[in-house]
């Protein structure tokens, strides 16, 4: 195993006349290329070409993948889709953050010619979310909140003090008692962040 420079995915490894390409790598112009950033492996068979591939070490980053819940927080909202930054992956903390995007047809799983973005979703609102696809060139992520479990879990009124859910789709504000509307989550207790 032999680390490539860190962070470098796209670095050249060998000519194709040396080796074969395995996971992690890709061809271009008779040469081998890393496609991910990790460790260097070279395995041989009998009198074959070695394969090189390149493995992911536990200290690279984890990426978002279909299907899982992250923790993230809104950047910005309009009429049609909130902007988040993805935090978490599960309970794991990203290195980097990822852009997500959550459209106001994935806001609720009912009534979704009803639901209005700025009734769910304020800025830098903390909102758990599922992954429903990887998105588009600007690497944003898909992001559903539809169902129960999924939607905002801290939230800041006005006053700056954080609000208080009181029904699924009202929080209020303990200092000064005023209403906003928000999608609340209903939090399974593995997701309670401390």
């Amino acid at each position: 195993r032999q680390p490539l420079s860190p962070g470098l995915a796209g670095e050249r490894l060998c000519s194709t006349e040396e080796a074969t390409a395995g996971s992690g790598t890709y061809t271009r112009h008779g040469f081998i290329f890393s496609s991910l950033a990790g460790c260097l492996q070279r395995r041989s068979e009998d009198g074959e070409l070695p394969v090189v591939s390149v493995v992911r070490d536990s200290e690279s980053q984890l990426l978002p993948s279909v299907g899982a819940v992250v923790t993230c927080k809104v950047c910005s909202i309009n009429s049609r889709f909130a902007k988040v930054h993805i935090l978490y992956v599960g309970s794991t903390p990203l290195k980097s953050t990822f852009r997500g995007t959550i459209r106001r047809e994935d806001i609720r799983a009912t009534e979704k010619d009803k639901v209005e973005v700025y009734k769910s979703f304020r800025p830098s609102d903390i909102v758990l979310a599922k992954v429903i696809s990887l998105g588009d060139a600007q690497s944003n992520y898909l992001l559903s909140t539809a169902e129960n479990e999924l939607g905002v879990v801290v939230a800041r009124s006005e006053a700056g003090v954080q609000m208080v859910p009181i029904s699924w789709c009202e929080m209020q504000c303990p200092r000064t008692h005023t209403k906003e509307f928000r999608k609340v989550a209903r939090v399974q207790p593995q997701f309670l962040q401390t």
